[in-house]
This record gives C-alpha cells, sequence and structure tokens, in this order.
C-alpha cells in the first residue's frame, strides 16, 4: 500500500482475482491526515499478464497473475525478496501490486461488500502468497487478523466503514500484547477510561505487527479497573482522527525472520475514540478476541503449506541437478526417503489444514478444538519439514547469496515465526488439555445431535467440492460442548476402508495403518479421560497427550477426505479431485501413525519392535510416493492433493 503524508492515491477499478471495485479513498476517509515515521517507496509496476481463465481454482488464477517469480524482475519474485530482506525493508512494493489485483478483498465477508464467501478461500490465497514470500504475506495478511474480531462481533457501527477502509487497501492491526504481560492478555495494562464522548486511551502495546504502518488498530483495553474476563473491551482506533501528541509509534523491533515486517508497537496517551469505536458490547473483548483467534490459528497453516512447499521445491530440484559419491545425489536411498517422508508430511498437514478451513462454516463451535489442533500440528510439521530439507542442501542450506538467491535460509528463518502467531505452541496444547474431558464424551457417544444432520455436517466438512453454509459466528464457542465431531468420526471412516478394502487389495495397507491408529486413539482417549489438571495448570503427560490427539484428529482428516470422495464426483476431494490411487492416504497415515507413537510411545502397538519388519514394508511405499512428487514437479504443479498449476510452470 502506498502512504503518502497527505493523502492517500485511491485504487484502481475492479480487481483481477474477482472481487468487486474497491471503495474510493474519498468515499472510505482515506484521504485523511495521516504521521508515519518514514516515507515508503513508491509502487512498483504490478504483474503485467494476461488475466487467467475464470474457471480455474482461486490459487492458480492468483499465481498466474503474480507472475512467473523466478523472472527476477516482478515484486513479487523471489529475486525481490532477497533484497528485501537483506536491507530488512517493508515490502511496500509487494503489498502494492497485492492491493492492484485486490487480495484486500478477501478480508472482507461478501456481506459487507468484500469477496470472502467462504474462509477455504482465504487459506488459497495466504498458502499462495506464502510460497513466495512470507514477509510479504504477513505483512499483507494480517489485515485480516485485525479487521476478523470486527467480523465477529458483526453488530458495530463502523463494520460497513472499517468494509470500505479495507477495500481500499488500508492495513489493520490487532494490539493485543504488552512488553511486561505476553499471552497474559487478562494483566494488560492499556486502559480506556470511559468519558461522556467515549473513551480515553492511556498505555502501550508491543510487537504489533503493521502497528507503524497500519490507519487502524482493534485494540484490547481495560475498561473496568478491576480488569477480569469482563473487564477489558475491544475498541477499532482511527489513528487517522487521533488528535497530534494522543499517540505515537514505538520502534520496529528486528526480529530473525520475516525482517522486513512492521513488527513494532504504538504508546497513547489519552488518545480520544467515539462510542462508535466499541467493538460489540463493553466487557466482550476476551471473548470476541478468543472467538476470532479460532479463525485465523485455523487460517495461519496457509502460511505452513506455502513454506513447505518452497521448500520441498528448492530441496527437490538441487538433489535433481547434483552430483554426489559419482551419481546423482537424488538417486541416494536416504536422500529419496526424506524428500517423500516431507512430501507426506505436508499433505497430512495440507488435509488438516483444508478441514479446518471447511469447519469454519460447519462445525464453529468446536473450533475451539479443530483450530488449536491445526495451530499446533501443521507449524511444527512443517518446522521439522524444513530441518530435514536442510540437510538435503547442507552448506547451500544457509547461504544467503550463493544458491537460489539464498531462498533456504530465508525460508527458514521466516517460518520459525508461524508457530508463534495468534497463540504459541503451549498455548493451542494446553487449550486442548483444558478440554479433555468433553473431548472424551464426544469420541464415546458422537454426534450429540441428530444423526442425519450430525451426518450431513460431517460429509460437508470432508467434501471440498461441496458448497459452504454461510459463515455463523454467533455460534462459534470457547469451548467444545459435545467433544470433536473430526475425530469421533475416525472409527466410522475407517470401517468404511477395511470394508473397500475387501474389494480393493491396494487399500489394504492403507486399512491396517487406520485399524492401528483408530485402536490407539481409544486407548488415547482413555488415558485423556483420566488425566486431571492441577493447580498450576495441566501436567507434562496432559501435553503428550494432546500431541497425541492431534495426530489422531488429522489422520481423521485425511480419512474423511477419501471417505467422502471416493466417487470421483460431487464429493470432491478424496480419490476424485485428489490421488487417482490411495498411495497418499497410505503414506499420509504412516507419517502421522509415527508421529502419534513419537508423542506417546507404545500407543500404536507393544514395545520393542522387531528391527526391519516395519521399514521393509515401508520402502517401496515411500519410493512410488517420491514417483507423485516428481511428477507433480514435473509438471510445474503444487505439491498438493489438489490439482493447482504454479506460475513457474515446468522446471527448464
Amino acid at each position: 500500500m502506498r502512504v503518502v503524508r497527505g493523502r492517500r492515491t485511491p485504487q484502481p477499478g475492479p480487481s483481477a482475482v474477482g472481487a468487486p471495485p474497491p471503495a474510493s479513498a474519498a468515499s472510505s476517509g482515506a484521504a485523511e491526515e495521516r504521521e508515519e515515521p518514514e516515507e515508503p517507496p513508491e509502487r512498483a509496476p504490478g504483474p503485467a499478464h494476461p488475466e487467467p481463465a475464470p474457471e480455474l481454482p482461486l490459487a492458480e488464477r492468483l499465481d498466474a497473475l503474480l507472475g512467473d517469480p523466478e523472472d527476477g524482475t516482478g515484486t513479487l519474485g523471489y529475486a525481490a525478496a532477497a533484497r528485501r530482506d537483506a536491507a530488512e525493508e517493508f515490502p511496500a512494493a509487494a503489498c502494492a501490486a497485492l492491493d492492484r489485483i485486490g487480495v484486500q478483498h478477501y478480508y472482507v465477508p461478501a456481506r459487507y461488500g468484500g469477496a470472502l464467501t467462504g474462509l477455504p478461500q482465504l487459506l488459497e490465497v495466504v498458502r499462495t502468497l506464502a510460497r513466495r514470500d512470507l514477509t510479504s504475506a504477513v505483512a499483507h495478511g494480517k489485515t485480516f487478523l485485525g479487521a476478523v474480531c470486527v467480523w465477529v462481533a458483526e453488530e458495530n457501527a463502523g463494520t460497513a466503514r472499517l468494509a470500505d477502509l479495507v477495500r481500499a487497501g488500508e492495513l489493520v492491526s490487532l494490539g493485543l500484547t504488552e512488553r511486561a504481560h505476553g499471552s497474559d492478555l487478562m494483566a494488560g495494562e492499556v486502559v480506556a477510561e470511559a468519558v461522556p464522548e467515549g473513551y480515553r486511551i492511556t498505555g502501550e502495546k508491543w510487537l504489533i505487527n503493521n502497528a507503524t504502518r497500519g490507519r487502524l488498530v482493534c485494540l484490547l483495553a481495560r475498561t473496568a479497573p478491576e480488569g477480569g474476563p469482563r473487564g477489558f473491551s475491544l475498541l477499532l482506533v482511527d489513528k487517522a482522527e487521533l488528535p497530534h501528541g494522543t499517540w505515537r509509534p514505538l520502534p520496529k523491533v528486528r526480529t530473525l525472520g520475516i525482517r522486513g515486517a512492521d513488527i513494532s508497537g504504538i504508546a497513547f496517551d489519552a488518545a480520544p475514540v467515539g462510542r462508535d469505536g466499541l467493538v460489540g458490547r463493553e466487557g466482550e473483548g476476551p471473548e470476541t478476541v478468543l472467538k476470532a483467534l479460532q479463525i485465523t490459528r485455523s487460517l495461519c497453516t496457509g502460511l505452513s503449506l506455502g513454506a513447505a512447499d518452497h521448500g520441498l521445491r528448492l530441496a527437490y530440484g538441487f538433489a535433481a541437478g547434483r552430483e554426489l559419491y559419482g551419481r546423482r545425489m537424488l538417486d541416494l536411498p536416504l536422500v529419496r526417503r526424506t524428500l517423500a517422508e516431507c512430501y507426506a508430511d505436508l499433505l497430512a498437514a495440507e488435509a488438516l489444514s483444508l478441514v479446518a478451513a471447511r469447519s469454519i462454516h460447519t462445525l464453529p463451535e468446536e473450533l475451539s478444538v479443530t483450530s488449536a489442533v491445526a495451530k499446533y500440528l501443521v507449524p511444527t510439521t512443517v518446522d521439522r519439514i524444513l530441518l530435514r530439507l536442510r540437510g538435503v542442501l547442507g552448506a547451500r542450506a544457509f547461504l544467503s547469496d550463493h544458491h537460489a538467491h539464498g531462498r533456504f535460509q530465508k525460508l527458514e528463518r521466516d517460518h520459525r515465526i508461524v508457530g508463534i502467531f495468534d497463540g504459541n505452541t503451549m498455548v493451542n496444547l494446553y487449550a486442548l488439555t483444558a478440554q479433555f474431558r468433553t473431548l472424551v464424551r464426544g469420541f464415546a457417544a458422537p454426534a450429540g445431535r441428530g444423526a442425519t444432520g450430525h451426518r450431513e455436517r460431517e460429509a460437508t466438512t470432508f467434501s471440498p467440492g461441496l458448497p459452504l453454509p454461510r459463515l455463523r459466528p454467533d455460534r462459534l464457542s470457547l469451548l467444545a460442548r459435545h467433544g470433536s465431531t473430526l475425530a469421533a468420526s475416525l472409527p466410522g471412516s475407517t470401517s468404511v476402508l477395511v470394508r473397500a478394502a475387501a474389494d480393493d487389495v491396494r487399500l489394504v495397507p492403507a486399512a491396517r495403518v487406520a485399524r492401528t491408529l483408530t485402536a490407539a486413539c481409544r486407548g488415547l482417549h482413555t488415558r485423556m479421560g483420566a488425566a486431571r489438571l492441577l493447580p498450576g495448570g495441566a501436567p507434562v503427560e496432559s501435553f503428550d497427550l494432546a500431541r497425541g490427539y492431534s495426530a489422531c484428529l488429522a489422520a481423521a482428516c485425511a480419512l474423511g477426505l477419501w471417505r467422502y470422495g471416493r466417487d470421483g464426483g460431487n464429493g470432491g476431494g478424496g480419490e476424485g479431485r485428489t490421488a487417482p490411487s490411495p498411495l497418499w492416504l497410505h503414506a499420509v497415515l504412516d507419517r502421522l501413525s509415527s508421529g502419534l507413537e513419537e508423542a506417546v510411545p507404545g500407543s500404536t502397538g507393544p514395545l520393542p519392535r522387531p528391527r526391519g519388519v516395519e521399514e521393509e514394508a515401508r520402502e517401496p511405499l515411500y519410493e512410488r510416493l517420491l514417483e507423485r512428487m516428481a511428477a507433480q514437479y514435473a509438471a510445474g504443479e503444487l505439491f498438493s492433493l489438489l490439482t493447482c498449476r504454479t506460475a513457474e510452470g515446468p522446471p527448464c
């Protein structure tokens, strides 16, 4: 976004990715005076490519519009990202290019004039941007994080105006954390004192993305002196409307990864905000924030999926072209197995992410569980993928200017922060331990509602080809009172797979692993039911159980995608829209079974086990899986369960 000291340049006409035309700066109030500590660079020319066919998947259309990232000239190319990273420069030109093609329209629900009709759309957008440059994806996409609390609260006088501003390209930040309190939101010291005309805000928020460059801040502030769950409220603060001297930006904090991002802070000194700035009702701030974070945690996985695809593409290309010990590096057994297992891990993460994004619409009352599992497991898995790929690349994984623009070392640094966004690993695992009792009850007696309605919601959740119901923020809940429909589907999906394996021998290995996972999941729930919270929190064992539970739920997502897409038609997302064989399912279940065993040793069978037996069975599986990965690479496709071409196209 181009920001000038006086007026803001209005956005052009309709967006290329199918969004409605943005509101003009004048109509949205974007032309008001603002204070900025520095002048961002001018807009660079945007992608000059013909518009892709509208029937293509959203991710493919967007990637084509952004152009080939390897050509060295585009603002969203790899070379430009490397230059910005070296200079620790905010990706202003990249954000401007994204504004011009209308990406920001997907941060606004369609009911408020935006292009967002389903959260899986936004998952596609985030993944596409992150595959090119995590810094740009974070800098631009954080506007959704800043605005989502308003969409969740729904009834707010400023909702329409915020929608106009976001569509016009204004950045929005979310002011939650403070220097002395971190994730402890209930200890916040920023005060919003009630006055006749509204509120006066005093205090500092720190480590806030886009706090300096963003025009608007959705701020959590103490509105009752005693604090507590009902003592904090959300206020939408427009910096352009604050009197001079009532606020100031805090310095940018230098970070290991996403170096160019605006990670800074903001300080208020009796800053006046009108009553129309209140988001929701007074005292509902923490509840609204926690519900909104369930949505953003489910979508943060798109950052990880994009990073994993980028890393795998780099490692595979390097291994295919590098000679070592007199033969291609790709022919070495350890390299082949590493690449294949990392690919399987990516497919497992994708299956979980896709189902989690759909469940925001279909199972919002269970999102406290689904989002915690997705936000814990996917970034953790991708961190491990990148660590293993570092071994494949060797010294080139650390070089900043001698191989592929230093993309891997930047990628690995950038991705480490994803696990911290919107609640770190420990926060999400603790959220699961706090719900063990309801999860155990729900697994033992699934549905908790009419059987027909339950099956319909399950089928819709697992079928990417089916339309989604509209988002119902009012159905979001801080606790999943009836457990998890996704986890409870595991035994039923396993039974379907076992029956199918009786007629299709190719399914037998996957069915064997599924039975093992289902038995382990039952035993895991028994142990979860026996766990007890301690006065200081959950015992260490409970966190291991939560890790194991996450692997089980991810396995249920993979099985659900296979189960409801077997017909290859309207079910979408299983054998029809993904792999032409059960290969991916077997590999994904095998990797999740290994993850479950690592988290909770002995859960998938007695220990110790005979050496070599399981390994001999796995070798042909991962050899065939590597062939599928190689085929996608050669075709210039995304490493994915779904078919999606990349802008790079087939390798030269």
